[in-house]
Order: C-alpha cells, then structure tokens, then sequence
C-alpha cells in the first residue's frame, strides 16, 4: 500500500527534524541528563515538527538504548512504539475527545503503571480544542502527575489554552521552517523516491509551503504524480505562479499593456488557477520588490527562493517604491471584494485595469508623487505640465492684483471683541490650523514592532503590508491607536476579521486584554468651541466679511 510521503519520511531522531535545532538540543539534552519534566507544551505553525518531535520524545524516554539523547528506533520499546503494539503511549486527538468524560478516563489510566516501557506517555495533539470542563479536569493531574506519567500537548493556537495549563508546562515554540532549509530537504526525499526533481522546482515549493514541511512534502507527492518534477510541473499541479509567470504579469502591469495583462489572467483561469491565488502571489512578488529597491544592503537571503535579486531589479528599473505601494493597496482591496464576489475574473481583470492605469494622482503622499516622477525622468520618459499650469502666452498680460482700494475696511479696534489671555491676542490661531491632541496624552507603543510580526500569516496579505508600510501604533490614554497614513489602510485596519486577530495579539503582547482603535493621522479629535472665537466669528458675520469654518 502506497504511503504518503509525509508518512513516510517523518523524522525518526531529533537529528533528522530540520529547522527546530533550538528544541531538539534542549530535549536531547534534558534526557541525557535526566531532567525531564512531567509536562511539555509544543506550540507552532501547521507541519513544523509538533507532533513528530512528541513521537521521538515518547520513544526516547522509553528507550532501551539511546543514542545521545536519540531513540535506537532497534529495541523492542522503540519498535513497539513505532507500530503501535505498545498500549502505553497513548496518542488522543483532542479535537474528537474534548469532553469532561474523555478527560476523566484518561486521569483514571494515569493511575496504572506502564506494563510493556518506563513510562507511560500521553499525547495530546490540538489541546485548544478541549473544552473549559476537560481543562478543568486535567488540571491537578496535570500539575502532579504520578511519577511514570509523561504528558506532550500540542497545539497551533495558543492563544486559546488556558495560563493555568501554561504554567504546568515546559513551552517549546516552534519556528516556521525557512525556504531554503526546505529547498535543501526535498532534493534528498526525492532522490530516495527516485524522483527527478529540479532546483527550481524544489525553491517554488519551498515558497508555496510557507514554513510547513508537511505541506512541501505533500506538493512534491501532488507534483510527482505524473513523473519528473520541474517549474511547469509544480505550477499545473498546484494552479499556481512560477517565477516567470509572476515577472511576466508584472511586467505588463509596469508597462501598462492591459490587453497582455488581461490574455495572462485568461490563460491562468483557463488552465485552471485560482485568481485569488494569483495576485496573493504577486503580493508576495511586490513585497520581494520593495525589499530590493529600497534597501541598501544585500538582501538575498530575505527574499523568497522563488525569485533572484536580479529578476527583481530588473522589475524595479523603471518602477518607483511609491508605485509598487499603491500596487499592493489595490491588490489587497481586490482580495477582499473577490471573498465575496459573484464573477472573481471579473474582479481579477478589473483589477489589472486599475493597476494598469495606475498615474500619479493615485499616490498618497506628495514625496509618493515626486518619486514616482524622478523615476519615469531617469529613464527618459517626457513629463508633461498640466494645462492649468501653463505659462501665460507672450502677448498676453496677466490681470494685474487687486490694489488697496478693492480692500474691504477693516473694522476699528473699538470693535473687536475681548480676548480671554494676552497669549490668545498676539497670536490668533489661523483658519487653517488643525489642534493636536496633548504630547502627554500618546507616545509610540512599545510592542508595535513584535504585533507586525505576530501578525504575519493570520490577517490577509494586503492588510499586513499595509500596515506595516502605511501605519504606526500609540499608546493614548491605556489604549492602542493605529495611526494609517490614508483611508484604504484604516479600511482595511477596521475590517472586523482582521480587528479580532488584532486585539488577540495586542492583549498577548500587553499581557492583559487592551483597547484597539484605528484613525487616520489627520483625523483629530473634536475640540471645545472657543467663545471668543465664536465671537469674532460672529463680529465678522455681522460686517458682511467672508469667513471659512473648518
């Protein structure tokens, strides 16, 4: 019977886990040394190693004859545990068994000692799923257990266990798995297979697993099917973008040739892919851009292994930051109108249209605009003066400016109302003026940085970027305020999806649930009316001059 390939290649040692060296020394050292703890928590990302790292731990605190803190995976102990003969690791999927009386069972077996190893050893896989009660009804077994008891819980979200399980545990935090650390692996696998496989195949996957090790081995089994594995065959088996493919639809978008752009899309959609996919990807493109335009060190090992450093500047010749900016503010708005979209291809080649079109005055920022500007006179593209600006044509003078005689008549001093402080009439506060909230009252949120990171892969891809390039955090009276630059990314901020992510990962930080705001920077609060104000205000009504209210 045919095994998948994550089954099958599913590390046997600590040695043979990629990626979580950080863990897989402290437990092999706590285990030649013996001092192990009676409960361990594995938290982490999907396909990482939680789950693989608690089989090996159960064999090697069971092992006849470890290796360095390794399972022999030769003795009856380690090949018993391995088929399942052994009735004392018990592996529970707490999903399916979350309720009180599950959990009362399994305190009821932590009574008896283990009859065929040392110890027995409960795994818990997805312990977040266990209800208030079953958490409750482990909680003293948990804290002390009898001596040759061995807990393992696992979990992707931590957020969802309870502190008072927490505190029982030995925390171990797996780390998503890096791209080229997964490149490196699959060449192996699939010469065991006898599975011809390219570089560049093995660095698209490597991409497409976001850190999962599990999830790369399954697209190599997908990919596989039909024979030698390369790009094409990566990308018909998937429904997804090879390197080429993301630089070719870029280069459309930057050279504004929408009906090359559009054919691209068609094609994609006829062979079957996911549109939403698609520009997912190209956020991902764009994000890999900006790092090469706007940094002034080398940053090869920061971008995905799909794409090379000189695939991407020879992208980003010609293409302001400004504009890959806006690129991805409008990506990020299609992404969440096609969720709900009748016709996503519409959606997806409207969006081409809009990135196509894309000119200056979409641009946030006057800095965005003049960038933007430099760029396109670098290389030689002719900027034009709009009409309105043109210089007046010789023959024709411009109407000369109003002298003092067309001057309204200012009123006497007698008629000016009181002012309240001497401050207040030397400087009157100009029409234009927009008051800004005490200094005392904000400063820059500690934990801003570490809430960006935490949010990387749990919020939609658009949002996360414009959040990180577009926005800052304060802290103002106890509270976190996110400050957007522009409206898009405060939409985006307030969306209720992204919100909760948002508030979980601020009160994380905190240590305690907090207030989450959004506003736009010019956005200020609403101040008092002045009464002397409203009184020259009114004074000025009265004499029948023009007053501008803000």
């Amino acid at each position: 019977m045919y095994q998948a390939l994550y089954r099958k290649w599913r590390p046997q040692t600590f040695a043979d886990v990629i990626g979580q060296q950080h863990i897989t020394d402290t437990l092999r050292a706590q285990l030649q040394s013996g001092r192990l703890s009676h409960a361990y928590l594995f938290t982490g990302t999907r396909g990482t190693g939680k789950t693989t790292c608690a089989k090996i731990l159960a064999r090697a605190v069971n092992c006849e004859h470890p290796v360095g803190g390794d399972p022999c995976n030769a003795c009856a102990a380690c090949r018993g545990i391995l088929d399942g003969s052994v009735l004392d690791v018990t592996e529970i999927d707490a999903a399916s068994n979350n309720g009180v009386d599950n959990i009362r069972d399994l305190r009821d077996e932590t009574r008896y000692t283990p009859a065929q190893v040392k110890k027995r050893v409960f795994i818990i896989d997805e312990v977040h799923m266990l209800s208030i009660g079953a958490f409750n009804a482990l909680l003293k077994t948990l804290e002390e257990p009898p001596g040759h008891v061995l807990f393992i819980l696992a979990t992707t979200e931590l957020h969802k266990v309870p502190a008072t399980i927490l505190s029982r545990c030995q925390r171990f935090d797996f780390r998503r798995i890096r791209a080229e650390d997964i490149a490196r692996r699959l060449p192996d696998v699939a010469d065991g297979e006898g599975i011809g496989l390219t570089e560049g195949a093995a660095r698209l996957i490597a991409r497409l697993a976001d850190g999962a090790m599990r999830d790369a081995l399954s697209m190599l089994d997908r990919a596989a099917a039909a024979g030698a594995v390369d790009e094409q065959s990566v990308t018909a088996a998937l429904g997804v973008l090879g390197q080429d493919d993301g630089i070719h639809l870029a280069e459309h978008l930057k050279n504004g040739d929408l009906a090359a752009a559009v054919g691209l899309l068609d094609e994609y959609y006829n062979a079957g892919r996911d549109l939403a996919a698609v520009y997912d990807q190209m956020l991902g493109l764009i994000r890999d851009a900006l790092l090469v335009k706007t940094s002034k060190t080398d940053v090869s090992a920061m971008i995905s292994p799909a794409y090379t450093v000189g695939a991407l500047q020879k992208l980003c010749d010609g293409l302001a930051s400004s504009t890959l900016i806006a690129w991805s503010r409008v990506i990020g708005e299609t992404l969440d109108r096609m969720r709900s979209a009748a016709n996503r291809r519409v959606e997806a080649e409207l969006c081409a249209v809009r990135l196509c079109s894309l000119g200056a005055d979409a641009y946030d920022t006057l800095g965005g605009r003049v960038e933007a500007l430099e760029e396109q006179m670098k290389h030689g593209v002719p900027v034009r003066m709009a009409q309105g600006d043109a210089p007046a044509q010789s023959g024709t003078e411009a109407p000369p400016p109003p002298g003092d005689a067309d001057a309204p008549p200012l009123p006497d001093d007698a008629d000016a109302p009181a002012w309240v402080g001497e401050q207040d009439a030397a400087n009157p506060p100009a029409a234009g003026d927009k008051p800004q909230p005490p200094a005392d009252r904000q400063a820059d949120w500690p934990h801003w940085a570490k809430l960006m990171e935490g949010l990387t892969g749990k919020i939609n891809t658009g949002a996360h970027t414009n959040l990180k390039l577009s926005a800052k955090g304060i802290e103002e009276e106890g509270a976190l305020v996110i400050l957007c630059e522009d409206g898009i990314t405060a939409m985006l901020a307030k969306a209720e999806p992204t919100m909760k992510v948002i508030r979980e990962q601020a009160a994380a930080l905190a240590g305690a649930p907090i207030k989450v705001k959004v506003r736009e920077a010019d956005e200020q609060p609403v101040q008092q009316k002045n009464d002397a104000v409203e009184a020259l205000i009114g004074r000025a009504k009265e004499l029948d001059i023009q007053i501008n209210e803000f």
